[in-house]
């Protein structure tokens, strides 16, 4: 991309209304800032679950993405101009695909760890669904709308691609093997694919087998430097592994092998799993996750170099030869300042379409919701549960963002209106995982109530179970979770005054997902019992520190 594209780019960003959302153009966190305002930089650069993250440059903008699995919209898609500053700008999947297999949640499915590229003038992701295969989105315009994915290798268990547009004109993609769906992992694979990357022409050959050295190693990322065939594969596993890097001067073998990066005698366990990415000035850099349970997999950015045509990660303490993570680090150079920003987490809803933060647990439905210009709340409907749920694990209508710091509070203001039901429906505030609570406001005829629940195991179908209950005077009320670290303890609390917070129930342990981290957010249902109609206005969201 020259400098008018990259120039046009950034203009776009400005302008383009999304199909999700805009975000303010200068969203600084309360929570958590990576950029120190010094010239320097603390890890993790993103403090939420942006898991498998690969990045590319294009001229000089950065863009990121990373695994989405059954959360909707997929494929986010976040910007940079320094590489340490980060804003989401969208989402390359609009709906999971197949779509009518996502309409419902499928949790742990779905988008598993994309690759980003560029090439011919467009920016293309592939990704693996572990049920259905490799597809493809690319467009011209990171920024604006993303062309229907292509299935590039219909596959059980193929996952991890990545593409490599060779010099001679010839397109590769690597992948690893999901052992849950294919029987088999720790084993790599390459096929050759035609010249606009959509159709695998192959069966495939084995470049690399894991078992002995490496065990399930995966995340594979293909490149080409000085005439030899990289592949970046974290192995070990995603807690607790390492970084590999095999090398070729033929694509499909023999590699030559090296661990560039480990936990060493850092706290940074499973450094692994990213992006090597180029300045224009020709710095060199790596992005990987780190997986911190409860908070998901979190963003880390580690200074990188060549020495004998193999990668130098991070800093070597230990002297054994091998990179270990840095907490603290000067900014890459990218030639000039820019504005601290980070992706955004309160939501005013005073815009007619919903913030980029959101995301559904499945592909959503246009009755889910309803936002309108000139109002200031987002109304969610009172949606029933699926017949015969014992909780809401399998609830898609429960609208969700990422846990943004190890520390902060999360708080509303709703308003419930049953229409003509007298008891079934509910909203509230919510810690969604494997385990989840709730603090909800209902009705009976007696008036209204809010409990404080907890569902333990409820992704193995256990039913929620009711902490504490207290009558409220309206249908109006203020909820609030505070959370907490090490162990992501949550404390919810409420008021009716919207000044005076009184905590409700008792402390809870917020597990992580499937596959993902734990979430926060609002929702709106409706018991199966109950007449039909009911809606809840939430006047806003705010994510903010935790009162001392």
């Amino acid at each position: 991309m020259n400098l008018r594209q990259s120039k046009l780019f950034f203009i776009l960003s400005l302008l383009i209304s999304f199909s999700y959302g805009q975000n303010p153009d200068n969203y600084k966190s309360k929570v958590w800032v990576a950029d120190q305002g010094d010239g320097t930089y603390k890890n993790p650069i993103l403090y939420a679950d942006y898991s498998d993250p690969d990045v590319v440059r294009v001229g000089d903008d950065y863009f990121m993405t990373a695994s989405s699995f059954n959360c909707a919209p997929g494929l986010p898609i976040l910007h940079s101009k320094d590489m340490v500053n980060w804003k989401l700008i969208n989402y390359a999947l609009p709906e999971q695909v197949p779509v009518d297999h996502f309409s419902v949640p499928q949790h742990g499915n779905g988008v598993w760890a994309p690759s980003i590229r560029y090439h011919n003038n467009e920016v293309y992701i592939y990704w693996g669904d572990p049920d259905f295969g490799i597809y493809m989105v690319k467009t011209k315009d990171p920024f604006g709308e993303w062309e229907a994915p292509v299935l590039v290798m219909e596959a059980k268990g193929a996952i991890d691609p990545s593409p490599l547009w060779d010099d001679n004109g010839k397109a590769y993609i690597v992948h690893a093997w999901a052992g849950s769906r294919a029987g088999v992992k720790s084993l790599l694979t390459v096929h050759e694919m035609n010249a606009d990357g959509t159709k695998v022409l192959d069966s495939g050959k084995h470049v690399f087998d894991g078992h002995e050295n490496h065990p399930t190693v995966e995340g594979s990322k293909f490149y080409k430097r000085n005439g030899y065939y990289y592949i970046f594969a974290p192995a070990g596993g995603v807690a607790t592994g390492w970084q590999l890097i095999l090398r070729s001067k033929d694509v499909y073998g023999p590699y030559e092998e090296k661990v560039v990066l480990e936990q060493g005698s850092t706290k940074i366990n499973g450094p692994h799993q990213g992006a090597w990415v180029d300045t224009p000035n020709g710095e060199s850099w790596f992005y990987h996750f780190q997986d911190v349970d409860a908070y998901g997999r979190i963003v880390h950015l580690q200074p990188m170099s060549w020495k004998n045509d193999w990668p130098v990660m991070g800093e070597d303490y230990d002297k054994n030869g091998i990179g270990e993570p840095v907490a603290i680090h000067k900014k890459p150079n990218v030639g000039k300042s820019y504005s601290i920003v980070t992706p955004v987490e309160t939501d005013e809803f005073d815009m007619d379409e919903l913030g980029l933060q959101w995301q559904w647990q499945a592909n959503p439905n246009v009755l889910w919701n309803a936002q309108f210009r000139n109002t200031d709340y987002l109304r969610l409907f009172s949606i029933k549960v699926p017949e015969e749920s014992p909780n809401l694990w399998m609830v898609p209508n429960l609208l969700l963002q990422k846990f943004p710091a190890p520390n902060f509070s999360a708080s509303t203001k709703v308003k419930l209106f049953p229409e003509e039901a007298e008891s079934g429906k509910s909203a509230g505030l919510i810690i969604m995982g494997m385990d989840y609570a709730t603090l909800t406001i209902s009705l009976d005829k007696e008036g209204y109530y809010i409990t404080q629940t907890e569902a333990l195991g409820a992704i193995k179908g256990n039913a929620e179970n009711e902490n504490a209950k207290e009558r409220i005077k309206s249908n109006e009320v203020y909820f609030k979770v505070t959370v907490t670290a090490p162990d992501a303890t949550c404390q919810f609390s409420y008021s009716e005054n919207g000044r005076n917070y009184k905590k409700i129930g008792k402390p809870f342990k917020a597990q992580p997902g499937k596959w993902i981290g734990a979430k926060v957010g609002i929702f709106s249902v409706s018991t199966q019992e109950a007449k039909r109609g009911g809606y809840a206005d939430f006047d806003w969201f705010k994510v903010e520190p935790n009162e001392n």
